[in-house]
Formats: structure tokens, sequence, C-alpha cells
């Protein structure tokens, strides 16, 4: 195969429209305003005295103070230099020397923000066109998580998710060979949506061994192990056997520089009554444990990797068709950021 072009994938200087996480929801209270950068664009995300949380562009469209600095009044912030209000809409509504509400249209940017997982999402772009991504098989049914780390790698956001679809990495970096070595993964790629990609085993375990004839007896069909991927951005697993599956979801960003910040989260189905959830917390620490198994090699591995795909094989197709669906998506202009966004200036 030739060389690989691409503009979007492994881009940190293009954003992908769709829902990126942003910071713990625990970690901000009612009342409070954090200044955050996201994937180069400066924001604040505040905590309203309701519970909801806002995100707008972090600078004053007065004078471009930083309204982190300000304080949260109600449902609304003040910005700290000259006491301009705005709600979680971006609206000014209070401008003390003009005695109220401006005459004329002053607005900050604001974007759309939901809490799903025990995590604030934001939406880059103007309005969503989808839900905050879910483990599909848990799609509409009761669950409960537990977040498990937060983690930074030294690369882009669509280089870790290309390591869970990578069939042949198992056999290496996780040393699969020694214990399943008659289940090479080969995965079928099916894209859900313009913004969401599927990748599911198709190969069923070969009794060839005492081990593998006991693993055989645990699935009727291929070995479950499915990945769902959404605007390249975050990524759900679904691994275990048959009555027994493990959802794991990974939500990334892509710093200003081209690494990832992450959080993982793990998911199960939500069981009735004391003994349920006993069960249920069982469940979430084995899915940790499951986690923690295959993140061992692959931090080593993202620990120094400089990404370069130069010479793409045969083997590397799956990736490729990943590749191929990160270029056909829809960017936002993400990076230009507040200035004066008020009325324009006259003396």
């Amino acid at each position: 195969m030739g060389a690989l072009t691409t503009s979007l994938f492994n881009n940190p200087q293009r954003v992908i429209e769709g829902w990126y996480w942003v910071m713990r929801s625990g970690d901000l209270r009612c009342g409070k305003a954090k200044a955050v950068n996201l994937m180069g664009r400066e924001l604040v995300v505040f905590r309203g005295a309701d519970g909801t949380a806002g995100a707008l562009d972090a600078y004053c469209p007065h004078m471009g103070a930083h309204l982190a600095q300000g304080k949260v009044e109600g449902n609304a912030i003040r910005c700290l230099f000259h006491y301009w209000k705005y709600d979680t809409q971006g609206r000014c509504i209070d401008v003390p020397s003009l005695g109220g509400c401006p005459p004329f249209e002053v607005k900050a940017k604001s974007w759309h923000v939901e809490e799903r997982y025990g995590l604030i999402w934001i939406w880059a772009g103007d309005h969503p066109s989808y839900p905050i991504p879910c483990v599909p098989e848990l799609g509409g049914q009761p669950y409960r998580y537990k977040l498990g780390n937060r983690f930074t790698k030294k690369c882009h956001p669509h280089v870790v998710l290309i390591n869970a679809i990578d069939e042949h990495h198992f056999n290496f970096v996780h040393d699969l060979t020694r214990a399943v070595s008659s289940i090479p993964l080969s995965f079928e790629t099916r894209e859900l949506s313009e913004s969401c990609i599927q990748f599911s085993n198709t190969t069923r375990i070969t009794p060839s061994s005492w081990f593998t004839r006991i693993l055989g007896k645990c699935y009727q069909g291929p070995l479950t192990a499915s990945m769902t991927y959404w605007n390249g951005g975050t990524g759900t697993v679904i691994t275990g056997p048959d009555r027994l599956h493990f959802y794991i979801m990974f939500a990334l960003h892509a710093t200003a520089d081209g690494r990832t910040e992450g959080q993982a989260v793990f998911l199960t189905r939500r069981r009735k009554g004391p003994v349920g959830y006993c069960a249920d917390q069982v469940l979430l620490f084995l899915t940790s444990l499951v986690s923690r198994y295959f993140a061992v090699g692959d931090t080593l591995i993202f620990s120094a990797i400089r990404f370069n795909f130069k010479t793409p094989v045969k083997a590397d197709r799956v990736i490729l068709q990943f590749i191929q669906h990160i270029e056909a998506q829809r960017t936002v202009a993400w990076r230009a950021e507040g200035g004066n966004g008020g009325a324009p200036c006259s003396l």
C-alpha cells in the first residue's frame, strides 16, 4: 500500500463536531466557575444555583477579562472587571454602569452542556445532532457507573482509539498468543451513522487446548470484542462471556499540542434490590480489572510513541477504514475565540 494522506485524522488543529468530556461533575460545585482549555479554546464552565452547568467563551465581550475570575450569581456569571452579567445562553442581562440590561445586544458565545456518567460534556458545534455517546447494548436500560482513572497519553485521541481495533497488537503487547493462540481477532466494520462507527469481532473460538475448550463453553458465537466510536473522541468497549459482558467507556479529547486527556468510565446494567446493588458493585470492580489489564502494555507504548503511519499493510485494513471514517467527519471552527464580542466600539 502507498503512503497515507490525511487532513483530519491525528490533526490537533482540526476539531470534529461532536460531544467531548470536559471535567468530572464532582469537580464543579454550585456557585463556582472554572477556567478550562478544551482542545485549544479557552472556556469558563460554571454551575448555577439550580445545579445546572453552563459554558461560555472565557473572555468578556466588553474588554476581554476572563470570566472565570468573576463570580456566579444565581444561574448567571458576573465579570470581575466591570460587573457585566451573563446567563447560561451568553446573554448580557446586567450592566451596572447602564443601570440594567444594555440597550444594545451583547452576547458571549455559549456552548451546549449536558452531564452524564459523572462527567460534564460540551457539544463542539452549534446544535447537538445526536445524544451523548452510550454503550449500544445498554441503550435505554437503567445502568450504574463508576469513574475510573483520568489519564494523559502522548498522542492524539485518534491514535488512542486505533489501539483497540488493532487486531494484531493483542498478540504482542498483551501476549495473548500463549493463552488463546487459536483465536486471532478479525473485526467487521459497520458505520452506524456519519459520526459513529462500530467494530465487532467475527472470530469463533477453536477448541484446540484445555483452555480454549473451557473458554468456548462461554460463547455461543464469536469471542465478544466490540468497539463503538463517536466523532473520533469517545469510545465504548464490550467484552466478556455471553452472559457477563463488561462495559468500558473512554471519553477523550485532544490538548492544544496534540496529546490526549482521557477519562475511563465503567458501566453495568442496573440490577434490582440490595443483592442486585452488591452484584453491580462487584461487576464494576471486575470491569476495572479488565480495563487495567489491557491498559498496562498500552500505557508503555503511548508513553513514547511518535505516530507516523508511513507504511500501511494489509493487516491494517480496519485501521484504514477508521481513518477513512474520520476523514469524512464534519469539523467546527473551534480555535477562534472571544475578543470584543459586543457592540462596535464607538467613542
